[in-house]
């Protein structure tokens, strides 16, 4: 049975009728909205019509695909919007989201989240997995909307060509505080050079209401062959299509960064291990290997039960050494490497009262998959 519905979208930011320009590079044609009924907004808003019935209804907005739907604009009648075509006899509800933009003269993209109840933890909270799932759509989105996207995931139009795509080989988050089921956050993130063969992308997690930051994050991405699985070096095309996104700004300070060696783990050095782990179908990410993301709770799989229920994690390093297939079973090491110390008896002080270092690695012939470090504050303390 085939469902039609249409949907009045008020966006709350600065969106409006897009033109086409260079790659892909919109601008903005504002329109009040002076409901008095409707959210109070801070901002002048956009009102789009999105239907799903009519033959010119699919996959484009100008020409463009957008997530499968059609995008119109809303006619504008004096200070309100006009009600929507009713189709098929089906009532229009009322949808309110809001979409990534760029901002800072196109070298940052933001992007809104709502904080879903399948996100959050046993204390309510947004889990560490969240962020960095949270993290890297944005910077999927970012490539997307930047008009360089190709047919990979994450690759521009040359990449794609040369069946490359980007791997990310360190990852450094640092969590002031997590969201709690309901808040919004605003990410923006952006990309700089990292050396000569690597991409640099940072990103900030602010609380929407307040704008207090809340997490910082920086990453290290370099480019591997799909058929060969190789890393490669940027090819001059490549690195011709991101250099105008190039912004030299540093979301964590190099003195507050994680730059240190992760040490290795083996069996005589770990405290804990825990093997067994099975990735999934499900697992897997559009470029056939296990989605970095997952490899986070196979880590925290050989953490103390304790730690996970009287501790807050507030930083994690990732450095990934190779790809997981779905056929791979896994082993989680973990090792306590500080605990606490005189100086960090104060939670402000952003000490850290637990320090461990983790090793994910096959379990038929040891080699190493993700080595990590993570940094753990007491509940307790954050409470007082």
């Amino acid at each position: 049975m085939a469902a039609t519905c249409n949907a009045i979208v008020h966006i709350q930011e600065p969106f409006c009728k897009a033109e086409k320009k260079d790659l892909g590079v919109t601008k903005a044609v504002f329109y009040p909205w002076r409901n008095t009924n409707s959210i109070k907004l801070k901002k002048r808003s956009f009102s789009v019509i999105a239907s799903g019935t009519s033959p010119l209804n699919i996959d484009t907005i100008n020409g463009r695909k957008v997530n499968g739907t059609y995008v119109r604009e809303a006619a504008i009648i004096g200070n309100k919007i006009s009600e929507p075509h009713k189709e098929s006899g089906v009532d229009t509800p009322l949808h309110a989201i809001l979409l990534g933009r760029f901002v800072e003269q196109r070298f940052v993209y933001r992007q809104t989240f709502i904080i879903r109840s399948y996100e959050i933890g046993p204390d309510k909270t947004a889990t560490m997995e969240t962020l960095m799932n949270l993290l890297q759509e944005t910077a999927l989105n970012h490539v997307t909307s930047s008009g360089l996207a190709g047919n990979g995931f994450g690759a521009t139009r040359e990449m794609s060509l040369r069946k490359l795509i980007w791997v990310v080989t360190r990852i450094h988050i640092q969590v002031q505080r997590y969201s709690s089921w309901g808040d919004v956050v605003e990410i923006d993130t952006w990309v700089d050079a990292a050396g000569k063969n690597g991409m640099r992308r940072d990103w900030i997690i602010r609380d929407y209401h307040t704008q207090e930051i809340i997490t910082r994050a920086s990453s290290t991405w370099v480019i591997m062959n799909q058929e060969t699985r190789r890393l490669s070096k940027i090819p001059e095309q490549v690195r011709e299509e991101v250099i105008p996104f190039y912004l030299n700004r540093l979301a964590i300070a190099p003195e507050k960064n994680d730059n240190e060696k992760i040490d290795k783990l083996t069996d005589k050095t770990a405290e804990r291990i825990r093997s067994g782990l099975a990735p999934r179908w499900s697992d897997m990410d559009a470029n056939q290997h296990v989605n970095n993301v997952k490899y986070i709770g196979w880590i925290l799989e050989s953490v103390p039960i304790n730690v996970l229920e009287n501790y807050d994690l507030t930083s994690m390093t990732l450095e990934y050494r190779r790809e997981c297939r779905q056929s791979n079973l896994l082993e989680s090491l973990t090792t306590s490497s500080e605990t606490l110390t005189e100086d960090s008896n104060s939670y402000n002080n952003r000490r850290p009262d637990l320090e461990f270092t983790h090793l994910l690695r096959m379990l038929a012939d040891k080699a190493e998959i993700v080595r990590a470090r993570t940094k753990w504050h007491s509940k307790q303390k954050q409470q007082e």
